[in-house]
């Protein structure tokens, strides 16, 4: 007979839990299922904000928890309101936004129920197109000056970059040491500025306590550099096939991808135990 032996398992969404198409794979869906039916505590942390991700969340029948915002926001899946809320200093905030836009870069600025872009271009449709929520374009101005009128603080800056330039743009970005932020990467072509307080290994931290799990008992899940915190906070870091290389090297790699259903064969492999 089986019964849970982590008992938690926390999930990257894009590129780990959901396919390129943005559709779920049915084995994931009935994975969770079973394993949350059983007694088994699932939950997602994502560099998306609540809008990007409840529905993705009750598309699979989850309650408890969602980390959204790379850990700077935890929010109730049933109810959509924050449990947890850390924010970019408005100073700290305006400082990136200059420096995103003396290296002419496409980027996004969040607050709790918006997103703001500099830039109306294929990109942004593609991003939209992902998060299901529409940008708010500042192209009047620069999108600096519209963030000091509004004396904006934020969850995050991200911007969007030709995979090529993704490590020369990443460097540069940190060599400015922005006060209490730190910088991650969630694709090849995102770059993601956050505050140095929250990373997806806070958020398991919080996970963890919120659901009664030891944190040696959690198991988390990812494909991207931003996962890496999580993945070495956790009893069980677990990189997909698809994952970046980096990424594999500092965990134990699945033998499929997000294409096939990894989560699975991580809920298979190690969500369960002999009695």
């Amino acid at each position: 007979m089986q019964k849970i032996n982590y008992g938690l398992i926390v999930s990257d969404f894009d590129g780990t839990l959901v396919r390129y198409d943005g559709m779920i794979p049915e084995a994931n869906k009935i994975a969770i299922a079973r394993y949350v039916a059983d007694g088994g505590s699932f939950a997602i942390s994502t560099g998306r904000l609540h809008y990007g991700i409840l529905d993705r969340a009750r598309e699979l029948g989850l309650k408890g928890l969602v980390a959204c915002c790379q850990g700077a926001v935890i929010v109730d899946i049933e109810s959509g309101k924050p449990v947890q809320n850390n924010m970019i200093s408005h100073e700290t905030t305006l400082a990136i936004c200059q420096k995103m836009e003396a290296l002419g870069l496409h980027y996004h600025v969040y607050d709790f129920d918006n997103y703001y872009c500099n830039k109306d271009d294929d990109a942004l449709r593609f991003y939209e197109n992902a998060v299901r929520k529409k940008a708010i374009r500042i192209t009047d101005r620069p999108l600096s000056e519209y963030v000091k009128e509004k004396k904006m603080g934020t969850y995050k800056v991200l911007a969007v970059v030709d995979p090529k330039d993704n490590e020369k743009l990443y460097q540069e970005i940190e060599r400015t040491k922005f006060a209490n932020c730190g910088i991650t990467k969630s694709a090849d072509y995102l770059i993601e500025v956050v505050g140095a307080n929250s990373s997806k290994a806070t958020a398991l931290e919080f996970l963890a306590k919120y659901y009664g799990v030891p944190l040696e008992k959690t198991i988390a899940i990812g494909d991207q550099w931003n996962d890496l915190p999580m993945i070495e906070k956790a009893g069980l870091g677990i990189a997909v096939q698809n994952a970046a290389q980096k990424l594999k090297e500092r965990a134990v790699v699945c033998e499929l991808t997000n294409e096939q259903g990894a989560i699975a064969e991580v809920i298979e492999k190690y969500g369960y135990t002999e009695d």
